[in-house]
């Protein structure tokens, strides 16, 4: 095989798209000489066929993948087979005939490849626990029971029969607590009593108890009451129902029979632990992770906090709203999405794209409405760009502002109603208003950014193809590095106005305010802070600050014994926030005794307000200059002190050999007569 392009092959569908052949030609230039089909899923296989033969191919139809791998599988020394979804995203549109430039933009993001995420693996052996009400929940388990081992636990006995072959264990009581995971859950249930099996009948059960532990792999929920778990519909091996919607149990019967073995879970969630800005030294900082995890993956660990990646469903608000990176999403990294999207621009651009556009998507509910819109209504704008996401919830504002400064000229975020529904859209909410914040601030729409919250596909289409505003005139960067970085990066090329602007409460951005007839300069803050945002200056008391590093996380707020700082959410794109300012600062006092200099008069002064004449080591003008001096002085002027604390009896007198032979009462005094 000569052959060092893949070879693309772009099908019109059965005559349904329309395309430009010399602009598809100039946007593939990264390819082989492309040839354009009718069938090729159909009467035209063969050409795919022959094609693989010579060499690598790209199938521009990601619909019939399936069928297209097949074929290479009956081919030896086949080359490789890729596919390439132009057809909804692109060409099945109103504006599909000038849509050259998007099918190099995804042509160029096909080639992108990322960082490889790691996987961990859940492990299951089939024990279910059916819990639930009556005849329905023993009925759910006799289904359940000929592929999984299988015990029912009656919320309420109700009209439950007992089994002539008694099939499985029957329990009666009340769960109170669930944790875990597909093979691993830990269940905590009141009144549990096992089912008595003699006796003629309905089911009597024996002496119940409170507290009951037991473990199992699988939970199928059909009790009817509130979930046992935060986001139920996101906790592997967790199956819950209405009992009154039999569609629904045979539902959740089918998925939960089939749990056995293991199975492959992504790492969504790269935790980094010395970037967490928990708390300090028992001092409570940034909860931002915390309050928005709906799944209960996330708890407190010391001085940070810890991910549980069984329990972790992957949608990413962690990643959006954690201000330093140390909660890192990991599919796609923050970093590999803001590449991914910049490779797309610029091939955009070169293929002689205009005024581009990005609608970002997730895997599942996006690419489906797409799909939809491309079939039966208006289809994507040829300036609009789609980047698929694994989950939009976990889009961050250092990506929304990397799209502006990379070109685009407005950013739609596709947000599923689910996701309201299942109350997870706080985190994108807040991202999407902070970065309307900052477009304001800087003197920019605000609406650049829009939430397009719909189902619809004739909804989504309506949204894609309002006008747009006049066209950014920004010379576009690539905004490399942390989300921080990345994000001055991005200001930087949307503004040259260096002034402050504000933001809302709970921003990642902003200044310590300090009230310097408050501080005592005790540099308890600084000591403190995670990230080094406060500094002091080992010359002279001195608290200073560099904003561009500060997370608002608090710390040095819930630290300062004087409560004389308060935090201040805004964004300083100028230069002078990487900078070191002097917030407060003193000479040093120097020490009544020898004149060296130590600590900070404030200070001296307050310890003195507090400590002369009140406490009983200074409690005279003597002992209260001991507070005014250093160290060293300090330690000698206690000692001359006639009841100073390490002042001990008199020194007794040293024994000699006289003395012990004189005890002895002979007389004898060992000295020569």
């Amino acid at each position: 095989m000569t052959q060092t392009k893949p070879k693309l092959l772009l099908c019109d569908c059965e005559a349904s798209v329309d395309t430009d052949k010399e602009a598809i030609c100039r946007a593939c230039s990264s390819m082989d000489s492309p040839s354009f089909h009718t069938s090729l899923c159909n009467s035209e296989m063969g050409i795919v066929a022959e094609a693989l033969a010579r060499g690598d191919v790209m199938v521009a139809c990601a619909q019939e993948t399936a069928r297209f791998e097949e074929i290479a599988e009956e081919i030896d020394g086949a080359g490789t087979l890729s596919t390439l979804d132009i057809r909804d995203r692109a060409l099945w549109s109103e504006e599909g005939g000038s849509a050259g430039p998007k099918v190099a933009a995804l042509l160029a993001e096909h080639s992108w490849t990322g960082q490889a995420t790691g996987s961990i693996d859940l492990e299951s052996e089939g024990v279910c626990l059916v819990y639930g009400a009556g005849e329905v929940a023993m009925a759910a388990a006799d289904a359940l029971a000929e592929n999984l081992t299988v015990t029912v636990m009656l919320s309420e006995e109700g009209d439950a029969l007992p089994r002539w072959d008694n099939p499985f264990p029957i329990v009666t009581g009340k769960i109170r607590q669930v944790s875990g995971h597909l093979g691993a859950f830990e269940i905590v249930a009141d009144g549990v009593a096992e089912a008595i099996s003699g006796g003629r009948g309905g089911l009597s059960f024996d002496t119940p108890r409170d507290g009951g532990r037991s473990r199992c792999d699988i939970i199928v929920d059909l009790s009817g009451n509130p979930p046992l778990v935060p986001a139920h519909g996101k906790r592997d091996g967790y199956f819950r129902a209405d009992p009154s919607d039999p569609a629904a149990i045979e539902k959740v019967l089918r998925l939960a029979s089939g749990m056995i073995g293991v199975y492959e879970k992504p790492l969504y969630i790269d935790f980094h632990a010395e970037l967490c800005a928990h708390s300090r030294s028992g001092q409570a900082g940034c909860t931002r992770c915390l309050d928005v995890c709906p799944t209960g993956a996330i708890s407190p660990d010391g001085e940070t906090v810890k991910i549980d990646p069984m329990v972790c469903a992957g949608c990413g608000g962690c990643s959006a709203v954690c201000p330093s990176g140390a909660a890192e999403y990991a599919l796609p990294r923050p970093s590999d999405s803001r590449m991914r999207l910049g490779a797309m621009l610029d091939a955009f651009a070169e293929a002689g794209g205009e005024n581009p556009e990005v609608l970002i998507h997730d895997e599942r509910d996006g690419r489906a409405l797409i799909a939809m819109a491309a079939r039966f209504g208006r289809g994507l704008p040829a300036s609009v760009i789609p980047l698929a996401v694994n989950e939009v919830t976990q889009v961050g504002h250092d990506l929304l502002l990397g799209a502006l400064a990379m070109g685009a000229q407005r950013v739609f975020i596709h947000l599923p109603e689910r996701v309201r529904r299942e109350g997870e859209a706080e985190p994108l909410d807040f991202q999407a208003t902070l970065v309307g914040a900052m477009l304001e601030g800087m003197g920019r729409e605000a609406n650049r950014v829009q939430l397009i919250e719909t189902d619809d596909p004739d909804q989504l289409c309506e949204a894609l193809y309002m006008p747009s505003q006049e066209a950014l005139s920004i010379e576009p960067v690539s905004p490399v590095g942390d989300k921080r970085a990345a994000t001055r990066l991005s200001v930087s090329a949307l503004t040259s106005n260096a002034e402050p602007f504000d933001l809302p409460a709970g921003a990642p951005y902003g200044q310590v305010v300090l009230n310097t007839e408050s501080c005592t300069l005790c540099l308890a803050c600084i000591s403190q802070c995670p990230v080094g945002a406060l500094q002091d200056n080992p010359n002279k008391p001195q608290v200073g600050f560099r904003e561009d590093a500060c997370l608002q996380c608090g710390i040095c707020v819930n630290t300062c014994p004087e409560n004389a700082l308060k935090l201040e959410p805004r964004y300083n794109p100028d230069e002078a926030a990487r900078r070191v300012t002097v917030l407060h600062e003193e000479e040093p006092f120097p020490c009544v005794e020898c004149g060296r200099p130590f600590g900070s008069g404030s200070t001296v002064k307050r310890i003195l307000e507090k400590l002369g004449g009140k406490h009983w080591m200074f409690d005279n003008p003597d002992r209260a200059r001991l507070i005014q001096m250093c160290d060293d002085c300090r330690v000698g002027a206690a000692f001359k002190i006639s009841d100073n604390p390490f002042q001990g009896g008199e020194k007794p007198r040293v024994r000699t050999t006289d003395d012990y032979l004189a005890e002895r009462g002979n007389g004898f005094t060992g000295k020569p007569s």
